[in-house]
């Protein structure tokens, strides 16, 4: 049976992939603009961050925000046994390419263990069994095999699955009865600064919605999917998202709360809490 990788960053075993594979433009999330495969210049030579405790105040708040779900690690010690892009300049790409898969099919990996454990069904609980199975082992294959990775079919059967994970699951709070007149309360609707504090929200399905600077302080988001939700710079402040669904670390990242918001036990509060 395939070991389940570890869903959480280890950036002292990581050879700073997300610094360089990765590119960013110039926004207010990034203070520069960097381009894919290239190393941030604020990367030191050991492969940590020069100005990590100072991300933010320098303007490099998407850093902040980025989650690798255990991939950088996994790809710098197993898949490339711990020899550095720097050491072997021509795995530099491999790595890189190889770093952007892994990561889609951990983050895939993190969704389905959340959706085994909420579903009350065991044929879907079977089914996200053995999907994991399918995923962990391409993460833990050699780069062939993770570049071999059928990505987009993968992300197809995930997403079904969550789906109906999710409709079971929110079903017992009859969230469809309250939804808006307008159809607010709906997967991928416009919420950008929508003032949603103090409500009972339980069980809507607010999947890809657009929640940047909504208010939802002191609502319950019990049974809330939140599969994709933009949730920059939303306000948390006393909510309680407990027992959301399909929450990330990058989603509570991007967003504002205070100690007395309330997460998943997976998920930290972000220092800037």
């Amino acid at each position: 049976m395939t070991i389940s990788p570890s869903l959480s960053p280890d950036c002292g075993n990581c050879f700073a992939l997300c610094c360089t594979a990765l590119g960013f433009a110039r926004s207010a999330d990034f203070a520069i603009e960097k381009p894919a495969a290239s190393p941030c210049p604020n990367m030191a030579d050991d492969f940590s961050c020069s100005i990590h405790n100072r991300l933010r105040p320098r303007g490099f708040r998407g850093c902040t925000v980025f989650d690798c779900f255990g991939a950088g690690q996994v790809v710098s010690q197993h898949i490339f046994a711990g020899t550095s892009w720097t050491q072997d300049p021509s795995s530099k790409s491999s790595m890189f390419a190889v770093f952007k898969v892994v990561r889609q099919l951990h983050e895939m990996l993190w969704y389905l263990a959340e959706a085994r454990q909420r579903t009350f069904d065991p044929e879907l609980a079977a089914a996200a069994d053995y999907l994991s199975e399918g995923l962990a082992a391409s993460a833990q294959g050699d780069a062939i095999t993770v570049l071999a990775a059928d990505v987009e079919s993968l992300h197809g059967e995930v997403r079904a699955l969550l789906m109906e994970v999710s409709e079971d699951a929110r079903a017992s709070y009859g969230a469809e009865g309250r939804q808006t007149p307008d159809g607010g309360l709906q997967a991928g609707a416009d919420l950008m600064g929508a003032d949603l504090a103090n409500q009972r929200l339980c069980g809507a399905d607010l999947r890809g919605a657009y929640l940047i600077g909504a208010n939802l302080k002191n609502s319950d988001l019990t049974a809330v999917d939140l599969l994709g939700a933009d949730l920059r710079g939303a306000r948390l402040h006393n909510a309680d998202l407990s027992k959301a669904l399909y929450l990330t670390q990058p989603q509570i990242n991007a967003a504002e709360g205070n100690p007395n918001t309330l997460l998943p036990p997976r998920l930290t509060k972000p220092d800037h809490w």
